[in-house]
């Protein structure tokens, strides 16, 4: 079978494709070659970057569609499944590695790390103006979300001596110790909010004006999750009127952002990473490695 790769993958993944006695292309096509040339592959591999549309399954033929990491929002999935193909993904893979970015975030937006090091390259000593950090150690943590990587964030966070109470619609008991409420109920009673959910477009941001209003003055916010699962507009209002005291966001409506997000990432009480919570050498051999036995799985 032949296998186009189309976000890159560890060799470890790409070497069990082979051995298997796969062809493998590793070629980065713009989304106008990719509908040229899908036809030319029976599987697809793919990471957050390339779509794969209806229009691209349309131009195929594929019989297996994978994507390296949790999320499928950039994979028409109903589609393919409606046309037979195979849907897969590391649901688990890069879990560690996202709750450590997210429990990072915390920290540094607590102790104005993200703020600290530009200052100080300015040739500054801003030690009064961050006199005021914040402890993690006994403050409430609201997970929205306690699939895999929620799980992870939860397991940190309480090494930490935080209290962890989630919402997920999907989940009824967690192995944890981690209480189960309602979405108002965390708004309410978190001092930190990170997600760890998927963006559903049909239903919109998961925290927008509504949400950011029953929340908790002075709120840590956190995500690491999906860009659009936070109203980026809302989320500058909220802290600007002090709702958000701080926050930390890994993922964009826009990726790259645009010029109208520059505001949300220039603001001094926000800490940003582009996009890297799977970006660790141990997750992308995990996610490479079982990505590529699942294909080879699924083209016997």
């Amino acid at each position: 079978m032949r296998i186009l790769v189309s976000d890159g993958i560890d060799k470890v993944g790409e070497d069990i494709l082979r051995n298997a006695g796969h062809d493998v292309v590793l070629q980065k096509y713009t989304p106008e070659e990719l509908l040229t040339n899908i036809k030319n592959f029976d599987a697809i591999m793919v990471r957050s970057a390339t779509k794969v549309t209806k229009e691209v399954i349309d131009a195929g033929h594929l019989k297996v569609i994978a994507r390296g990491g949790v999320g499928l929002d950039n994979i028409d999935v109903a589609y393919a499944k409606e046309k037979g193909i195979a849907v897969l993904n590391t649901p688990g893979a890069s879990s560690i590695s996202v709750a450590e970015l997210a429990i990072a975030h915390m920290l540094s937006v607590c102790r104005f790390l993200h703020r600290s090091k530009m200052e100080m390259v300015a040739g500054k000593w801003p030690k009064k103006d961050y006199a005021h950090g914040i402890e993690l150690t006994g403050k409430t943590l609201g997970l929205l979300g306690i699939g895999a990587i929620g799980k992870e964030t939860a397991k940190r966070a309480i090494g930490l001596g935080m209290k962890v109470i989630a919402f997920d619609p999907y989940v009824k008991e967690v192995d944890l110790d981690v209480k189960l409420v309602s979405k108002d109920e965390l708004l309410a009673h978190s001092d930190f909010i990170s997600l760890h959910m998927p963006f559903i477009k049909s239903e919109g941001p998961a925290l927008a004006e509504a949400e950011f209003a029953k929340m908790k003055k002075g709120v840590i916010l956190v995500n690491c999750a999906r860009g659009g699962t936070v109203k980026e507009s809302a989320l500058l209002d909220a802290l600007n009127n002090g709702i958000v005291a701080r926050a930390a966001i890994d993922v964009f409506e826009n990726e790259p952002p645009t010029e109208a997000q520059k505001a949300l990432i220039e603001h001094p009480n926000v800490s940003v990473t582009p996009h890297i919570g799977a970006s660790t050498d141990e997750a992308q051999i995990r996610v490479s490695e079982e990505i590529a036995q699942k294909v080879v799985d699924a083209l016997k």
